[in-house]
């Protein structure tokens, strides 16, 4: 950066300059730089509005345009960099036009303050990169419902407490993951609404005597509405620290997907093969491949947690409307954007090439005496009262781990050497419960674990995620 002049938007009442500890802590240019291109596009909206209002004529307004336009492209193609002497994006972009207009650029400045341009270019980077988040979503969906449909039959242990409980599909249980991610797209589009309100044309705090015109603003940079309210428009970071909520639970989600998936590939596991794209070794231990990925997806949740309450402590002792502690609003924004935009395609990737071992899967899913719940729902459809099913079933397992079997390798007379209510009838009923296909296939209601059902959910997901490809592709 070359070392320009200082210029400032405010000073007409101070005899000297700041301190330089002042300026350091002031200076805030080397992070909101990025919001560059949404300053300039509200800037645009700003002297139409200039100019209907009858403050700017029409030779100055298409010399304005040229000029924010030239800026642009000068920004774009790094022609033009804020410098150190810049106090933040709005003060370097000035002098930008400045140096391209003279006086003329000057005029840009009446109507509007540094309180409802920050307002306004964050919601307007928020609501342009929220989209590309939500396509990351997609591709990570679209791989889970990818390794899912594979898997569809493939029998799988099912576990609470980390212990082996019912099996399940496995086809189902990454359909699980999947279930999160559409509702936090659902939630960043339903972020998208509120957000959808355009604070230009607030002013520092109280609106502007100038005829301006802030629903017309509004609607040519995307909004939907004007702000209501001058005062809150200009305080608000509602819309940031609900993002950077919305981000947290996605990093929740992707840790949970994340710490499954370490498990899966771990030597006592064995259930997936981290594909070698996706995996590091060990700088001493040449055997070793490790689920960085997975790992790595875990611990970027803790950051984009930390986020969301560095916002939220700086906002809860705020009064209104505007307060320099809000130049801290960017940063955690900024970084839960790079964060999920970083980890997203890694896991998405990860998900998709995993090689599923689908012989120890099956092998393992009833193990630990996992069908002990269809016998005991078998029971209650013959008329036995669930309490004494539980209780009947539970000695059947005592038995088994005292004689060193599982419940499929008993005999008929074994089974009814425990409880009457074991005796096979004609049709061997006990003996039909004790296999996995046929646990999965009983489970056939509405989100239930059998194939068709898995089916079913793979089938209405897809037209879900389609619909949140094309939101994210709306211009």
């Amino acid at each position: 950066m070359a070392d320009n002049k200082p210029m400032r938007l405010w000073g007409g009442r101070f005899e000297g300059g700041p301190s330089d500890a002042l300026t350091r802590l002031s200076v805030s240019v080397q992070f909101d730089w990025r919001l560059a291109p949404y300053d300039l596009l509200a800037s645009r909206a700003h002297a139409r509005v200039l100019h209907r209002a009858g403050l700017l004529a029409q030779d100055e307004l298409d010399r304005m345009l040229g000029a924010l336009d030239d800026l642009d492209q000068a920004c774009r193609n790094g022609e033009f960099r804020p410098t150190v002497a810049d106090e933040d994006v709005h003060t370097a972009l000035e002098r930008g036009l400045l140096e391209r207009l003279g006086t003329l650029g000057g005029k840009l400045r009446a109507g509007r303050s540094r309180n409802d341009q920050i307002a306004t270019d964050l919601r307007l980077y928020l609501r342009d990169h929220v989209r590309t988040i939500v396509s990351r979503l997609v591709e990570l969906e679209t791989a889970l419902i990818g390794q899912a449909e594979e898997h569809a039959e493939t029998a799988a242990p099912g576990m609470t407490h980390l212990q082996h409980a019912q099996p399940v599909a496995f086809g189902h249980q990454l359909l699980a993951h999947a279930h999160a991610l559409t509702r936090d797209v659902d939630r960043l589009r339903d972020w998208d609404r509120r957000a959808a309100v355009s604070p230009l044309g607030s002013g520092a705090l109280a609106g502007s005597s100038l005829p301006l015109d802030p629903a017309a603003v509004a609607a040519e940079l995307g909004f939907d509405s004007a702000a209501p309210n001058s005062m809150d428009a200009v305080a608000d970071r509602d819309f940031a620290a609900e993002f950077l909520f919305c981000a947290a639970m996605i990093g929740v989600h992707i840790s949970r997907l994340g710490e499954e998936l370490v498990l899966w590939a771990s030597q006592e596991f064995r259930w997936i093969e981290v594909d070698d794209a996706y995996s590091t070794g060990s700088s001493i231990m040449p055997q070793k491949k490790n689920p960085d990925v997975a790992e790595l997806a875990r611990g970027k949740s803790g950051r984009l947690i930390g986020s969301l309450m560095s916002l939220l402590t700086t906002l809860k002792g705020l009064p209104l409307t505007y307060n320099r502690d809000l130049q801290e609003d960017k940063e955690p924004v900024f970084d839960a954007v790079d964060t999920l935009l970083l980890v997203l395609p890694a896991v998405s990737g990860m998900v998709s090439t995993m090689r599923v071992n689908k012989a120890k899967l099956e092998a393992s899913a009833p193990d630990g005496f996992a069908l002990a719940t269809d016998l005991a729902e078998l029971l209650v459809r013959q008329g036995v009262p669930f309490r004494e099913a539980h209780e009947a079933v539970g000695h059947l397992v005592v038995w088994c781990q005292v004689n060193d079997k599982d419940l499929g390798e008993l005999t008929d007379e074994e089974l009814a050497k425990v409880s009457p209510y074991f005796a096979s009838g004609p049709d061997g009923s006990v003996r039909d419960v004790l296999n996995v296909q046929g646990a999965l296939a009983a489970r056939a209601a509405r989100g239930g674990t059998a194939p068709d059902r898995v089916r079913d959910q793979i089938a209405a997901l897809r037209e879900t995620v389609d619909d949140q490809a094309a939101w994210a592709n709306e211009s």
